[in-house]
């Protein structure tokens, strides 16, 4: 049934959906708990006799800005858990199986499907993964669109902006809508990576034909126990120092553009009006306002561009330090009340194509060789994400609701 060519698909899809539906569904309470233990210690921070720049700082920063991203660890932990089943249980090189024939008529080699689905945990070891495809450009695609795969990172950017925009509630009387609208931004991802292929295979690679595909399936097991412990584990540790060292220096530069210079006397605007942050957003405004973006927005997505979970925390630092306490505890409220439903699925289309993990390209100029192809990747990346995005918004527009 598995291996069934039309059940077999359906199968899969139906594992995919209630993955997604998974990750909302039963994380709330772990992130509730999170935001719980940030909250407390927001609040422990400002009973210190500490002046009232560096509260900011601690309060707003640090505690505020990696806060916003840490409270999304259950979902990443659960997506993981996922995988790692699928992996242990022999079921991953079935999939492959099944994908192989839509896959070889995107372009892609049907080994390319392991990669690939590796690059929903991380980009990275879905590009290192490609060197089991023998044929140069058939890898070559793969890397290229490797990262087009929703991976872990941009769960916090899409849980934030769904959680806001999207009703809590059920459709047909048993989908949750907020699972159903992630699914279709992981599937909209797997669309643009399979047309990305399909058009490097016609235009760049043409005539030249594929190796054909062998693939050695493994019998099924019951998952480990303790192997699915140590792989959770390790996986999550990876998350959180990752906001220990990326995002907490990134947070670190964000509140001080945020926060300096200081308002001049007699001023009646936020302070965060007079910053270095909104002057920047300001300035590239005209670039983004087709989009339906805001300074605010602006300012997220540069610092992003280190790591996509940063665009969180850098809202959470910008809405704190604007709007006081209530902001820094209710980000998508806050994001609410100032965006239009228009802007908030502009954002979330620039998302599932933006090139905004500078690891990412690292790897793949390590990993091809060459600068030009790392520059390609985030070219057409970057042209992929402003087209999408410009189309959203304006449609949404059109539509009422931007």
């Amino acid at each position: 049934m598995l291996l069934h060519p039309v059940a077999g698909l359906v199968i899969l899809l139906a594992i995919l959906f209630v993955m997604f539906q998974a990750v909302f569904a039963w994380a709330q309470p772990g992130m509730d708990a999170i935001e719980a233990g940030f909250h407390w210690l927001g609040d422990l921070v400002e009973t210190l006799p500490l002046p009232d720049l560096l509260k900011s700082f601690l309060k707003d920063g640090l505690i505020g800005g990696v806060g916003s991203v840490l409270v999304f660890l259950p979902q990443i932990v659960i997506l993981f858990f996922f995988i790692l089943v699928l992996e242990d249980l022999g079921y991953m090189a079935r999939a492959a199986f099944l994908m192989d024939r839509i896959m070889g008529g995107a372009g892609l080699h049907g080994r390319a499907f392991i990669p690939l689905l590796s690059s929903f945990a991380c980009a990275i070891p879905g590009i290192m993964a490609t060197r089991v495809i023998d044929d140069k450009r058939d890898r070559l695609t793969t890397i290229l669109v490797a990262p087009l795969m929703t991976c872990s990172a941009r769960i916090p950017v899409y849980t934030l902006i769904i959680g806001a925009f999207i009703p809590d509630r059920e459709v047909w009387g048993f989908v949750g809508l907020q699972g159903l609208v992630m699914f279709g931004l992981y599937a909209t991802g797997i669309a643009g990576a399979l047309g990305v292929s399909f058009v490097i295979k016609r235009l760049i690679w043409r005539g030249s034909p594929g190796e054909p595909f062998m693939l050695e399936l493994p019998d099924y097991k019951i998952p480990q126990l303790k192997s699915l412990a140590i792989g959770l584990w390790t996986r999550a540790a990876i998350f959180v120092k990752r906001a220990g060292t990326i995002i907490l220096a990134m947070m670190v530069l964000i509140w001080l553009l945020a926060t300096f210079p200081q308002p001049p006397e007699g001023a009646t605007e936020p302070a965060i009006s007079y910053s270095l942050a909104a002057m920047i957003g300001s300035a590239i405004q005209p670039l983004t306002e087709p989009l339906g973006f805001n300074w605010q927005i602006n300012v997220a997505l540069i610092p992003g561009m280190a790591a996509r979970e940063v665009a969180v925390g850098s809202l959470g630092t910008i809405y704190a330090i604007s709007g006081g306490e209530e902001a820094a505890d209710k980000i998508g409220q806050a994001i609410a009340g100032q965006w239009s439903l228009g802007t908030a699925l502009a954002l979330l289309a620039w998302y599932v194509f933006a090139p905004q993990c500078a690891s990412t390209l690292a790897v793949i100029r390590r990993e091809t060789g060459s600068w030009k192809w790392m520059w390609v990747t985030f070219f057409y990346m970057l042209a992929l994400a402003y087209v999408a995005a410009l189309a959203t918004y304006q449609i949404a527009r059109a539509l009422g609701a931007g």
